[in-house]
């Protein structure tokens, strides 16, 4: 496999690139060279097609290696070819036919891609026709028959690209197709649950295999960012010390590869910066605190920065598993009613607004669920009121929990001046601790106040609370 440090030195020998098009079906137009990111093209340069049909794309500078595309003019039409250490081409391409037509001169491996290429054309055709006959097939004699030709092309083109993988490590083609490669199964069908999991330990411990992270040019190839994206997606278990142990090692396999490096740092920030799944923000703060603070992410402009460290700032001390941050509230009486002074071995901690159209439906349903059931289990509801002139909104907030019967809860708020205070003091708000950005945010905590679950759904929660009883019960 090339290195990256390989690539380095050759970069070193080459600084500058220049790709010659001939395409005689035009005499005008802009053609584009482009390279994948992810799924997605992004471009690199674009050249005018003349009255003979050349367009000339050049730069000072060497190309990053990876799989690129040509766009004819009308950007209807286009077609790949490999870059990698070679990058004085010229490039012959017939609109009629992109993929036979097609001749690239100055380059080994797009040489060994467009081989490549044409095997998988005529294989591909007969795979497909031997697919279709089988699902086609009349008899038990024409199904079996017809399988046997599906499996016998299947061979031809796996043992075809493995054949390239052991004999032609080295190339771009070769890392391609680790990329693209599946682990085999161990038990084709599986029967007990035995079976089950050793197919998914199996599966999970090959799915890299002759995968490096030290190869920047699969980044530039349609196939690396979905086998990424399915192994920390569907794969690994979704706990965020499962996903920051695996991100951790592979950015440590990645640190002598600047750009992959980049990838998988810019990737993570921005999958796990509002993840999905609750919990997940903890391997946000993760990378924040081991890459990103230290200044690690040297190539993020300021408002980028900017942008991540305040999101890290909000979400911090609100992280499961964590205290709850305590709040320094009033009661409806104006007496002081802190947090941690409520006893109980659930607490739901609700911030909401009397003014907001969702908080008017929700709050009522999360005193039914309470009433119903949560208060047996030994759950109180410390519910702040949330909103930017608390003042002018007291008074609805006072009605709205005398007209609703809210008066088993505790009902807090924060004035203007205890406000001011803190912002004094460069105290965060509760806002920041509990990362409030809408209303309602719901938190629910242990009889320790700790955070069990955060932002869910009513009746998530209800379900949750249903388990810890279920669970408690068979102890």
């Amino acid at each position: 496999m090339l290195f990256c440090s390989i690539t380095i030195v050759a970069a070193a020998q080459t600084q500058n690139f220049k790709i010659t098009l001939n395409i005689p079906q035009y005499k005008s137009g802009i053609a584009f060279l482009t390279y994948y990111s992810g799924k997605n093209f992004n471009i690199e340069d674009s050249a005018a097609v003349n009255s003979q049909g050349v367009a000339i794309f050049q730069g000072k500078k060497r190309l990053p290696g990876g799989i690129y595309s040509i766009f004819l003019p009308g950007k209807s039409k286009y077609a790949d070819l490999f870059i990698d250490k070679e990058q004085v081409l010229t490039v012959k391409m017939d609109s009629t036919d992109l993929v036979n037509k097609m001749v690239v001169t100055g380059s080994k491996e797009d040489a060994l891609f467009r081989e490549y290429q044409r095997f998988v054309a005529i294989k591909g055709k007969a795979w497909e026709e031997a697919r279709q006959a089988y699902n086609n097939s009349k008899t038990k004699e024409d199904s079996v028959l017809n399988e046997a030709n599906y499996n016998k092309f299947n061979k031809e083109l796996n043992d075809y690209r493995e054949d390239i993988i052991k004999n032609k490590p080295q190339t771009m083609l070769a890392a391609v197709l680790n990329a693209m490669k599946e682990p085999a199964i161990l038990h084709s069908k599986a029967v007990t649950h035995s079976d089950s999991l050793e197919n998914y330990y199996h599966y999970k411990k090959n799915y890299w295999q002759g995968v490096t992270f030290m190869d920047e040019r699969i980044i530039r190839s349609p196939f690396f960012l979905p086998k990424w994206e399915k192994y920390y997606r569907e794969i690994i278990i979704q706990h965020p010390d499962t996903i920051t142990k695996e991100l951790d090692y592979q950015l440590l396999l990645a640190r002598t590869c600047p750009e992959m490096y980049k990838f998988i740092l810019n990737w993570s920030t921005d999958e796990y910066i509002n993840p999905k799944y609750m919990g997940l923000d903890k391997v946000f703060v993760h990378l924040f605190e081991k890459y990103h603070g230290p200044g690690l992410t040297s190539w993020l402009n300021e408002k980028q920065m900017e942008t991540i460290k305040r999101r890290y700032y909000m979400v911090v001390s609100s992280v499961i598993g964590a205290p709850a941050p305590e709040l320094d509230m009033l009661d409806t009486t104006g007496k002081p009613a802190p947090l941690y002074n409520l006893k109980s071995d659930y607490t739901v901690v609700a911030f909401w607004d009397p003014n907001c159209g969702h908080c008017k439906e929700e709050i009522p349903r999360l005193d039914s669920f309470y009433k119903a059931s949560w208060k047996a289990q030994g759950l109180k509801v410390y519910a702040v009121l949330s909103g930017d002139s608390k003042e002018d909104v007291k008074p609805a907030w006072l009605k709205f929990i005398h007209e609703k019967g809210l008066d088993e809860w505790t009902n807090v708020y924060q004035t203007k001046e205890m406000e001011d205070a803190d912002v004094a003091a460069g105290k965060p708000s509760y806002r920041q601790l509990y990362d409030v950005i809408m209303t309602p945010t719901v938190f629910l905590l242990d009889k320790d106040k700790k955070i069990i679950a955060k932002k869910l759904s009513l009746k998530q929660i209800d379900e949750l609370l249903q388990h810890q009883a279920k669970t408690s019960k068979t102890k």
